[in-house]
């Protein structure tokens, strides 16, 4: 049976809700029952959400369009005793993720929550990206984005509770050179939930939307991705892998308390903390200081003898 999640945009309906169904949920087992779909679950944050909401008894429709990761993150969340469909499924098809949306509400009877998750990572200077380049990030973490947001929001509302949640960036709150594509189009991630949040509230829909803001966590996004010409792919995963401090179980546990609570804006590791606080405080400003660690970064290399890496 259908039950309804707390909603604190429409709590005098749920409450109205709950009374009529007698299916109030639990708060110590938020997401048991509940239907969720997952784009981007084949491995990552993805399939760390898919394990914990697995875990927790919810039903799982899972999409990726890498068919081996999303058979691995299937077969683990089906050995925990989880329900689970998997599709593969390219975020950029408009078509085929209308069709994909209808088809899970179909299956499951509702859509509980949709986590638009399904996200790339190109690294170059402007001058050095081609048009395909960007274009294809912000095909997939924009427009991904926007298509499973058309294509499941009427099934989320139908729902009765639904949850709309959209992962973002760091880099949706602060940009940083080499990724314009990429900040692009998690700014549009941000301003276009952020929209939502308010057209739901006004609406009066029995929905939550949240934005999720993860800073760097341990994922394959950028051993996967591309970089332009010149650009050291080596020297880059090294430097990420210094940064990540989060797990992606790690991720997982924050984003899904913080969708438990209801939380409109979702931040994600210290680092993601930072640079919200960054934003706030410095403005614009804060380009200064990523110029002045590329100066220093610059000059610590010149200064180590050649074949020498920096640890």
């Amino acid at each position: 049976m259908d039950r309804p999640s707390v909603n604190p945009l429409a709590t005098r309906r749920l409450i109205g809700l709950a009374g009529r169904r007698g299916d109030a949920r639990s708060s110590h087992d938020p997401f048991n029952g509940r239907v969720a779909g997952i784009t981007g679950a084949g491995s990552g944050i993805g399939r760390a959400l898919a394990l914990a909401l697995a875990s927790e008894g919810a039903l799982l429709a899972l999409s990726d369009i890498d068919v081996l990761g999303l058979g691995e993150t299937a077969r683990q969340c089906s050995a925990v005793g989880a329900t689970v469909r998997q599709d593969v499924i390219d975020v950029t098809d408009r078509a085929a993720m209308s069709a994909y949306a209808d088809d899970v509400a179909a299956q499951f009877g509702r859509v509980n929550l949709l986590f638009n998750n399904a996200g790339i990572i190109f690294t170059g200077d402007i001058t050095q990206s081609s048009y395909d380049d960007l274009e294809r990030v912000l095909d997939v973490d924009f427009w991904g984005v926007v298509h499973g947001t058309k294509a499941f929001l009427p099934h989320l509302i139908a729902s009765g509770a639904g949850h709309l949640i959209n992962i973002c960036s760091a880099y949706g709150l602060i940009a940083a050179p080499s990724y314009s594509a990429y900040n692009a189009a998690k700014f549009a991630v941000r301003g276009f939930t952020e929209a939502i949040q308010q057209e739901m509230q006004a609406a009066g829909h029995p929905i939550q939307v949240s934005c999720v803001y993860p800073g760097a966590v341990r994922t394959l996004i950028l051993r996967t991705s591309k970089c332009a010409d010149g650009q050291d792919h080596a020297a880059i995963n090294e430097l990420f892998d210094k940064m990540a401090r989060t797990a992606p179980e790690q991720a997982a546990a924050t984003i899904l308390r913080g969708v438990h609570a209801g939380k409109g804006r979702i931040l994600v590791g210290p680092d993601a903390r930072a640079a919200d606080l960054l934003a706030r405080l410095a403005g614009t400003r804060y380009q200064q200081l990523f110029q002045l660690a590329r100066y220093l970064n610059h000059r610590q290399e010149e200064s180590q003898p050649r074949g020498r890496k920096v640890r």
